[in-house]
C-alpha cells in the first residue's frame, strides 16, 4: 500500500473552525492547504497504522483517491477510539471520519454521512468449535452466553433488540481485545462485523468466526452499510464525495481498493445513505 502518511504527523495541530458559508468552505479549504485529516479508530481492516507506523486499511486507501480527485494532495490520520469519532468529529479534531462507520439513524442526527462503500452482515468470535452453539444474537441470549462487543458499535444494540441486557455486555475497545477475552474465556463470544470478525481469528489457534448472519432489526434481517461521515454543515464536501465515489463503483475501481483488505464482491452495494439513516 502507498504509505499515505505518518502517526507523528497526524495529531499535530487541529482543523480549522466550523464552515458558515451555506454548503461549508471545508473542500476549499482542504484544496488550499493540501491536506485532509482522518479520523481513524485503529480497526482492522477498515483504518489503522501498520507496524511501519504508515496509515492504511480500506477507508483511508479510498480518501487517498477520492481526495487526490477533489483537489487534496495528502491524507493524514488522528487515531482515536471509535467512541470518540462522531464526537471528535464535531469538535473539529479532523476533518471526516474514515473509519468505515455503520451508517444508521442514531449517527445521522449527529452527522452527515456520504454514500456506503460497502454493506456488511455481522459474525461472532467464539471458542473453536463453537462449544455452546452460537449463531445469533437470539442464540446469545437464550443459552445465557457471555456476550462482548466494541466501544460504540451497532452490535450493542441488536443485542440489546434480542433480549441481552446491556449492563451485561463486555464492553471492549476493539476486536482484538475482543479475539482476547474469547481465548482467555472471559466471554463465550464477541459480536462485530463478518471482515473483521474473520480477518482477525486468521492467526488464532484458540478461536474461530461463525457463519455472517443478518441480525434483526424490528423484527426484520437487517444489512448494514458503512461509509465516511461529516460534520453536518460540510454538505458541499460530501456532494463531492459521493460523485467520485459513484465514478469509483461504475469503473470497479472500488472493489479494486477493497479487495486487499478481504472484502469480496458480496459487500460491494448500491445502498444509500438516505435508505440507512431511515429517510
Amino acid at each position: 500500500m502507498a504509505a499515505l502518511g505518518t502517526l507523528g504527523a497526524a495529531g499535530c495541530s487541529r482543523v480549522a473552525t466550523a464552515s458558515t458559508a451555506p454548503g461549508g468552505d471545508l473542500l476549499d479549504r482542504l484544496r488550499a492547504q493540501g491536506v485532509v485529516r482522518l479520523g481513524i479508530a485503529g480497526e482492522i481492516p477498515f483504518g489503522y497504522i501498520d507496524r511501519d507506523g504508515r496509515l492504511t486499511g480500506e477507508a483511508p486507501e479510498l480518501a487517498e483517491v477520492v481526495f487526490k480527485r477533489l483537489g487534496v494532495d495528502r491524507v493524514q490520520p488522528v487515531p482515536t477510539e471509535f467512541g470518540s469519532l462522531v464526537p471528535g468529529l464535531g469538535s473539529q479534531q479532523f476533518d471526516v471520519v474514515a473509519a468505515g462507520m455503520y451508517i444508521n439513524p442514531d449517527r445521522c442526527e449527529q452527522v452527515i454521512f456520504a454514500d456506503p462503500d460497502y454493506q456488511m452482515l455481522d459474525a461472532f468470535i467464539v471458542r473453536k468449535g463453537n462449544p455452546k452453539g452460537l449463531h445469533t444474537y437470539q442464540d446469545v441470549v437464550e443459552k445465557g452466553a457471555r456476550f462482548a462487543t466494541g466501544t460504540g458499535y451497532a452490535e450493542i444494540q441488536y443485542a440489546v433488540e434480542a433480549g441481552y441486557r446491556q449492563s451485561d455486555m463486555l464492553i471492549v475497545p476493539d476486536q482484538v481485545a475482543g479475539l482476547n477475552a474469547v481465548e482467555a474465556g472471559r466471554v463465550d463470544v464477541f459480536a462485530g462485523t463478518a471482515l473483521t470478525a474473520r480477518e482477525v481469528v486468521k492467526k488464532s489457534s484458540k478461536a474461530e468466526a461463525t457463519k455472517p448472519f443478518a441480525p434483526l432489526v424490528g423484527g426484520k434481517p437487517h444489512v448494514d452499510g458503512g461509509g465516511f461521515a461529516f460534520r453536518p454543515t460540510e454538505t458541499k464536501l460530501r456532494d463531492a464525495f459521493n460523485v467520485e465515489l459513484r465514478k469509483l463503483k461504475k469503473s470497479g475501481e472500488l472493489f479494486r481498493i477493497l479487495r486487499p483488505f478481504g472484502f469480496t464482491e458480496a459487500e460491494m452495494t448500491d445502498l444509500t445513505a438516505k435508505e440507512l439513516c431511515g429517510g
